[in-house]
């Protein structure tokens, strides 16, 4: 992997949000200048390739925050006398923030390690070892850049009507089709096409389609349709992605719920409402998931701290190193 000190992310992102039935959270901390448009950085600790490493995520102002609760799920795009517009949740043009945890072709399963303190990311741990995903035959790594949706929550407790399983206890996972290789930790706006329904060892996993907005093709796709008529068999790879990835490992497919299907456009932003909301329930009560839910932001969190606070969490981390070496077994290749 390679390792930079400090990466600024290419995208920016907006702290409002569009209204709910109920009143949003806010990003209290962010200044008005800074309302236009926000920068992500981030700051790397520990050796990469190592248990240890962890990426945090900070605005340029230098404030670090939880890319699980202070990222605004939607982004604007579009202002008005000086304020950012809010977007429709079904409008087209409306972007949502994406945190990219997993960058295209690689193999390490880095993610938001949401049960530590600021959420930073790092790398899986199984059986003791870093988790790398295998190479299943023809695809290397993973097939697109793979994230997650800011301030969403797939609740373990709350059982999905169609498959009868239960969330799994992570953030909303997005895989962005766009042709751009981005980098972990970096923060894009993306386009909701569709949604695949995965159920991983008896949990609901829901999968979101998305496209980067700065892709080229990102004004003539709009939709999971679009998708088969200008990437075709990139839907049908996604699939076969996700059924064996596991194999390599012992385990057996994964099954998905509505006869392996993409649910459309609407049906992926109805189950990110339902996962945002169930996200504002966790950040706002006391909570007993042991998902870490210290925030700069949420008002009306009782986890919110002060940016000192957070600060002190990133500078109690090691410090940055040497990279690790990657095991040669990473690039093996399987054929199932």
């Amino acid at each position: 992997m390679n390792s930079l000190f400090l990466r600024r992310s290419l995208a920016s992102v907006f702290a409002s949000f569009p209204n709910f039935p109920k009143k949003l959270v806010t990003p209290a901390e962010v200044s008005p200048s800074l309302t236009k448009m926000m920068h992500y950085e981030t700051e790397e600790r520990g050796c990469p390739n190592s248990p240890e490493y962890r990426i945090y995520l900070k605005t340029a102002e230098g404030k670090y925050i939880s890319p699980f609760h202070d990222i605004p799920l939607l982004a604007e795009t579009e202002q008005e006398n000086a304020l950012p517009k809010k977007p429709k949740w079904y409008d087209s043009e409306a972007l949502f923030n994406m945190v990219v945890e997993v960058p295209r072709w690689s193999n390490a399963k880095m993610e938001i390690a949401t049960k530590e303190p600021l959420n930073p990311i790092k790398q899986d741990i199984k059986k003791g070892s870093l988790r790398y995903v295998a190479n299943v035959f023809p695809h290397k790594g993973y097939i697109w850049n793979y994230g997650a949706l800011p301030q969403t929550w797939e609740d373990p407790s709350h059982t999905d009507e169609e498959t009868k399983c239960c969330g799994d206890n992570d953030p909303l996972d997005v895989c962005d089709i766009g042709t751009q290789v981005c980098s972990s930790g970096q923060v894009i706006q993306v386009k909701i096409l569709g949604i695949l329904a995965m159920i991983d060892e008896g949990e609901m996993d829901w999968k979101v389609i998305a496209i980067n907005a700065e892709d080229p093709d990102a004004k003539i796709i709009n939709n999971i349709d679009d998708v088969y008529k200008c990437r075709p068999g990139h839907l049908e790879a996604t699939v076969e992605w996700f059924r064996k990835y596991k194999v390599p490992d012992g385990k057996p497919e994964n099954r998905f719920g509505f006869n392996e299907e993409f649910q459309d456009k609407d049906f992926a932003v109805d189950i990110i409402k339902s996962t945002h909301e169930h996200w504002r329930a966790l950040v706002e009560k006391q909570n007993k998931s042991q998902i870490e839910c210290k925030n700069i932001s949420v008002c009306e969190s009782p986890f919110k701290c002060s940016t000192e606070e957070a600060r002190e969490v990133v500078q109690s981390a090691p410090a940055f190193g040497t990279a690790f070496t990657v095991p040669q077994e990473v690039n093996k290749w399987y054929f199932l």
